[in-house]
């Protein structure tokens, strides 16, 4: 083959490879160009995604994950009870649908989903009656636990004397929750075992004394007017001619079916427009209060552990309802009760309280000692000085504590 033709071939091979070899080269080059750009895009886009989870998880737990339930799923945690008797046999009533969950939104914030309370869903017990009672006051307390009976209460008994199977004769004992612990008081029961959590499925709280007449008390209507005036807490109204009264704000009147003020003098303290707080509104007895659900988680954060008479309460109670205590709080007077004023944890009706005790709040709780000091002549009467001894001193330190209290929190703001 001359020189001539090996040149030809030469340029030939290299004409046709040469574009070849170049339009391989440019493809090569134009991936490398899309794989790097896809790359960094998927690299970007999953930086954003893990720092979006990371703001998420943060938002949530600061605000849906408090510490003892964080090492759980949402969907397990159950923050709530209530004191329904569930059967040990038969079908399982679901419960899941009704309970309150919490989601991620897709910017990574926590939303609770609307809840239907539970009680609603199984048809169950709506309201709440809890009585501390002793054997001795068993009559009057199945009175009023029949009547209570016909409508939608859950009833529980605090037993202060250790005497539970005495009641097991009566007929609703078997359906009612007992509790019992010696000596104690209904505010010591309601600390420790009507937590707002455990009884949040009811819509009200009636936390009441065993000496209370029911004859003319009829808690259908009562709940009725409650709903309809809008009272977040209340209480019957006295009957005048059968109760021992200590606040004439309590006191029926029977001209009206509810009554949330008084316009009289008590003691030094006259009630008329200039005063807009206890004891002349504003204000219910803690004998028989009734509480919305809202207004008894306030309550019970008030409720001071070491405290156990509750006196004092009453005066602060008006801080537990939303809005304008004089409208929120009410005495009901077309259902109406008496006061017997048995003494607490379980004296006999002829020790019934003293009448004649001035009005704490008309006093403004400065009573002089001679009260502290009645002549005795039982075991039983000086075992009764000695427990309102006991309360005139922890009343003594609940207002020492608020005072505190108001004076330490710089971001508390009173409304009053």
């Amino acid at each position: 083959m001359s020189q001539m033709e090996v040149s030809k071939r030469r340029r030939f091979l290299l004409f046709c490879f040469l574009p070849t070899t170049i339009l391989v080269s440019g493809a090569f080059l134009l991936g490398s160009v899309i794989i790097a750009t896809d790359y960094k895009e998927r690299l970007s886009g999953q930086i954003a995604i893990n720092a979006t989870k990371i703001a998420g998880a943060k938002v949530c737990q600061a605000h849906c994950r408090p510490d003892d339930g964080e090492a759980l799923p949402r969907g397990i945690v159950s923050r709530t009870s209530d004191l329904d008797m569930r059967s040990l046999r038969g079908p399982l009533i679901r419960e899941a649908a009704t309970k309150s969950q919490s989601t991620m939104a897709a910017d990574g914030v926590c939303n609770k989903i609307s809840r239907v309370p539970d009680s609603k869903k199984r048809g169950t017990s709506t309201n709440l009656l809890a009585i501390a009672a002793g054997i001795k006051q068993k009559e009057s307390v199945n009175k009023i636990v029949t009547k209570f009976r016909s409508s939608d209460f859950v009833i529980m008994l605090f037993h202060y004397d250790g005497m539970v199977d005495d009641w097991r004769d009566l007929e609703w004992s078997s359906q009612a929750i007992h509790v019992s612990a010696m000596d104690q008081t209904k505010w010591w029961f309601a600390k420790r075992f009507l937590h707002p959590d455990i009884i949040s499925e009811y819509d009200y709280i009636f936390i009441w004394d065993e000496d209370i007449g029911v004859e003319h008390f009829d808690v259908g209507k009562y709940l009725s007017i409650i709903k309809e005036e809008e009272l977040k807490i209340s209480q019957p109204a006295l009957d005048p001619n059968n109760s021992v009264v200590h606040h004439l704000l309590t006191l029926r009147d029977s001209t009206s079916k509810v009554h949330r003020r008084i316009h009289k003098r008590l003691g030094v303290r006259k009630c008329d427009g200039n005063i807009t707080g206890p004891p002349c509104s504003g204000w219910v007895e803690i004998m028989v209060p009734v509480f919305s659900k809202a207004a008894w988680r306030c309550a019970w954060l008030m409720i001071q552990n070491d405290l156990i008479h509750g006196w004092g309460l009453d005066e602060l109670l008006g801080y537990c309802v939303k809005g304008n205590r004089t409208q929120n709080i009410g005495i009901i007077d077309q259902e109406y009760v008496a006061h017997h004023a048995v003494p607490t944890l379980g004296g006999s009706p002829k020790d019934q309280t003293n009448p004649h005790v001035p009005d704490q709040a008309a006093q403004n709780m400065t009573l002089p000692n001679s009260i502290l000091q009645v002549p005795s002549v039982s075991t039983q009467e000086m075992e009764r000085d000695e427990v309102m001894k006991r309360c005139f001193y922890e009343l003594r330190i609940f207002r020492r504590r608020w005072h505190k209290a108001v004076q330490d929190d710089e971001c508390w703001v009173d409304p009053y």
